[in-house]
C-alpha cells in the first residue's frame, strides 16, 4: 500500500500507483509496485476518472541540477508543474478546474532527464471520484537511444531557433516535444526513451559528468539508472519491452573533448571508436533478434565524419535489417538545442522512412 497518508480521506481519494486501472510506460523503476520511480524521459503513467474537478500527483522528488519540472495532459491538454521541494512528499496539482461530471483522461509524464527523478506514491482526486482504465496502449512499439535531443532539452525555447541556447534551468525541457516521442505518436507506437544530455557513446567522452566522470552510454544502455552515484544500477529486464523499431540517435556529443572525426579519421582513436559502436549495436541485436534496428545522428551541428562512420560500420554489419538514416539537415540544423518545430519536422522525416522500411515492421 502507499505510504502517502497527508491527506483527508473524507474529502479527497488517492489511487495509489498500484491500482488495477493504472497503465504505465516507459524505463521505470517499480521493483516497489507502491513506489515507482520515474527516472527516464518520457516515461508515464495514464488513467481515466470521473467525479472530480482537479487532479493532484504526489511525488518524492530527488533534483541533482535544474529545476525539476513535470508534465500532464489532461483531455489532450498539456500542463506543466514545477516540483518545489526535494527530499518528502509534495501534492502537485496537475489541473484543476475540471467539469466532475464529465470524463477525463490524465498522462502524468516525466518531462526531463536524470537531471532529477521521483518517487510516485498516487494522485489525489475529490471524494467519491470514479477511477476507470484509461485508452489502451498501441500495440506497435519503438525504442529510442540518445542524448539531449532525445531527450527533448530546451524543445520549448521556440524563440531560440537555430540560435545557442538562452538561459535556462530546464523549464523548457520537455521529452514530450522531442523528436523522438513525436515519432512514436505519428506512427501510433508506444515507445522507451532511454536518453542522457550530454552523453556520448564511451566513457571519458561527451558531457554527462557524474563523481565518476563522464559516463557513456555503452556503459548504461542496459540500465535504469545512469547515475553511478544513486547506489543502483540494476540491469534492465529486456524481455519487458520488446521493440518492432529500435533508433539509435549518438553521435552528436563524442566529439568532446576531442573530436577525432575531423581531426583524424582514419586514426586509431576513430577506429576505436568505430568498434565500439559496432559492438554495442551487435549486443542491442542480441537484446532485440527481430528488431529493425534504424542508426542515425540528429541536425543538431557536429562533423559528418561521424555520421560517415556510422554508415561505414552499417556497412560492415551487413545485417539487411540494420540500416543507416541521415536528415535533411542532419549534422547543420541548428547550433543549439532542437526546437519544436524542428523536431516536428525531424519526427515526420522518420516516420515516413521508417514506415517505408517494410510492410511487415510492425508484425
Amino acid at each position: 500500500m502507499s505510504c502517502y497518508t497527508d491527506y483527508d480521506p473524507a474529502l479527497e481519494r488517492l489511487v495509489e500507483p498500484s491500482h488495477d486501472e493504472l497503465l504505465y510506460c516507459g524505463r521505470i523503476d517499480d521493483m516497489d509496485r507502491d513506489r515507482p520511480v520515474f527516472v527516464q524521459p518520457g516515461s508515464f503513467v495514464k488513467f481515466a476518472f470521473s467525479g472530480s474537478s482537479y487532479v493532484k500527483a504526489v511525488v518524492v522528488n530527488r533534483r541533482r541540477w535544474s529545476d525539476s519540472w513535470v508534465g500532464a495532459l489532461v483531455d489532450d491538454r498539456q500542463y506543466r508543474v514545477r516540483i518545489e521541494r526535494d527530499g518528502e512528499p509534495v501534492a502537485l496539482t496537475l489541473a484543476e478546474g475540471l467539469d466532475a461530471q464529465l470524463p477525463h483522461e490524465l498522462t502524468f509524464f516525466k518531462r526531463m532527464d536524470q537531471c532529477h527523478e521521483y518517487t510516485f506514491l498516487g494522485f489525489l482526486l475529490e471524494h467519491g471520484a470514479r477511477v476507470e482504465k484509461a485508452r489502451r496502449l498501441p500495440r506497435k512499439k519503438i525504442e529510442f537511444y540518445g542524448d539531449s535531443v532525445t531527450a527533448g532539452e530546451v524543445a520549448e525555447a521556440t524563440h531560440y531557433m537555430r540560435q545557442l541556447d538562452p538561459p535556462h534551468s530546464g523549464e523548457y525541457n520537455n521529452a514530450y516535444f522531442s523528436f523522438a516521442w513525436a515519432t512514436a505518436r505519428r506512427l501510433h507506437a508506444q515507445v522507451h526513451l532511454v536518453a542522457q544530455g550530454g552523453i556520448a557513446l564511451l566513457d571519458g567522452t561527451g558531457y554527462y559528468e557524474t563523481e565518476d566522470g563522464a559516463v557513456g552510454m555503452e556503459r548504461c544502455y542496459d540500465r535504469v539508472y545512469f547515475y553511478p552515484a544513486r547506489g543502483r544500477m540494476e540491469k534492465w529486464n529486456f524481455a519487458r519491452f520488446t521493440p518492432h523499431v529500435v533508433v539509435v540517435a549518438i553521435g552528436q556529443n563524442d566529439s568532446y573533448p576531442v573530436d577525432v572525426m575531423r581531426e583524424e579519421p582514419g586514426g586509431a582513436r576513430a577506429q576505436l571508436w568505430r568498434d565500439h559502436y559496432k559492438a554495442w549495436i551487435c549486443a542491442l541485436r542480441e537484446k532485440y533478434p527481430e528488431a529493425w534496428i534504424v542508426l542515425t545522428t540528429t541536425i543538431l551541428y557536429h562533423h559528418p565524419g561521424w555520421d560517415r562512420s556510422i554508415g561505414r560500420v552499417c556497412a560492415e554489419l551487413n545485417d539487411p535489417k540494420i540500416v543507416h538514416f541521415l536528415f535533411e539537415e542532419t549534422g547543420r540544423g541548428t547550433p543549439g538545442h532542437v526546437r519544436v518545430p524542428e523536431a516536428m519536422n525531424m519526427a515526420l522525416e522518420l516516420s515516413g522512412f521508417i514506415e517505408g522500411l517494410s510492410p511487415r515492421i510492425w508484425e
